[in-house]
């Protein structure tokens, strides 16, 4: 059985994970290592929801980046109606979000920016964007905001250090450590094939103390193993 990209958490906008009996089971290990575990998604919300409402206090707009596809809805379905202030996307977000929408599933409130929109009409506001509209002239239209990313890559603290976020949400679409182990007893799997990430790791952790027969699939794409290197000694948040 080949899993792909999973998480284990609750989230309104999919289905959950179903693990499958199987002999031999192919997972990933995108953040294969004891130190990458989830909080529950509400505090991950809660938390969002704080930041903002202090940015809104101060003066200053919330900038919130998070991946087009899945994240930005996560968190938007989230939200749900404990908004207290005005959601606003960067252009980029808005043709899926619209097509989650349409599915039936609740978001959160959300208006797209629009060209005449800066400073001031957006000082109270919540915004979701692309990574990649950091550091772009897009920005200007967000002057003194306070910046935030959300992924598992933000529960190491060399990481956000190294990307200077003001914040950093852990909140992920991968499983966590706990949830990468407890989806392989599920399975019932004796053969364990790894696959992105940290998967040498686990792959040894498996063999050296479930007794299990593990082996590793390279593949040119190896997820965000490469940026968490550096940091992989870091004490987590």
């Amino acid at each position: 059985m080949v899993s792909g990209d999973y998480k284990r958490q609750a989230d309104p906008t999919c289905e959950p994970f179903e693990p499958v009996r199987c002999d031999t089971f192919v997972t990933e290990a995108t953040f294969g290592l004891p130190i990458y575990t989830w909080d529950a998604p509400d505090l991950v919300v809660d938390d969002i929801l704080g930041w903002w409402r202090a940015n809104r206090e101060n003066g200053r707009p919330s900038v919130l980046f998070c991946y087009v596809l899945g994240k930005a809805q996560r968190i938007l379905a989230g939200i749900g109606d404990r908004a207290d202030g005005p959601i606003h996307l960067h252009g980029a977000m808005c043709a899926l979000t619209d097509v989650y929408r349409d599915a039936g599933i609740a978001l959160a409130p959300a208006e797209r920016i629009t060209e005449t929109m800066r400073g001031k009409a957006l000082v109270e506001s919540l915004v979701l964007a692309p990574l990649s509209a950091r550091g772009t002239t897009w920005m200007r239209r967000l002057p003194n905001a306070s910046d935030a990313f959300a992924s598992g890559l933000m529960r190491v603290r060399g990481v956000r250090r190294q990307r200077a976020f003001d914040r950093g949400f852990v909140l992920s679409d991968h499983a966590d450590w706990g949830a990468l182990l407890d989806t392989i007893d599920a399975t019932g799997a004796s053969r364990v094939l790894v696959t992105h990430g940290w998967s040498e790791a686990l792959a040894r952790y498996l063999a050296e103390s479930r007794g299990l027969e593990t082996g590793i699939i390279r593949t040119a794409y190896e997820g965000e193993a490469g940026e968490l290197t550096a940091a992989a000694n870091e004490s987590p948040e």
